[in-house]
C-alpha cells in the first residue's frame, strides 16, 4: 500500500507563487508517472500535470506557463511549482500514482 502526503498549500495574493510537494511512502515513486489534480468548491477534479518517470512533463492548457512539475526520486518527492497564481487557482491539490492512489489534498487559496 502506498501513501501520499501532500504539503505547501495555503493562502496567497494573485501573482504569487507557491511549491506543492507529494511525498511517497516507499521507493516505488521512481517507476511511476505522478500527476497533480485539483478540485475547487463545486467543480468537479480536474487534472493539471504529469511527469513520467524520464522526466518528461505534460500540462493543462489553464497552467501551462505557470506551472512546472519535477521530481527529486531519492526523495521519494514529486513537486508543483506554481507561479502567476490567479484566484481561479483556488482549489484542493492532489496528487496521484496509478492504480489508484490519492493523497489527502493541500488547499490552495489565491486571493484577489
Amino acid at each position: 500500500q502506498v501513501q501520499l502526503v501532500e504539503s505547501g498549500g495555503g493562502l496567497v495574493q494573485a501573482g504569487g507563487s507557491l511549491r506543492l510537494s507529494c511525498a511517497a511512502s516507499g521507493s516505488i515513486l521512481r517507476f511511476k508517472s505522478m500527476d497533480w489534480y485539483r478540485q475547487a468548491p463545486g467543480k468537479q477534479r480536474e487534472w493539471v500535470a504529469k511527469i513520467s518517470p524520464g522526466g518528461s512533463t505534460v500540462f493543462a492548457d489553464s497552467v501551462k506557463g505557470r506551472f512546472t512539475i519535477s521530481r527529486d526520486n531519492a526523495k521519494n518527492t514529486v513537486y508543483l511549482q506554481m507561479n502567476s497564481l490567479q484566484p481561479e487557482d483556488t482549489a484542493v491539490y492532489y496528487c496521484f500514482m496509478n492504480p489508484g492512489y490519492w493523497g489527502q489534498g493541500t488547499q490552495v487559496t489565491v486571493s484577489s
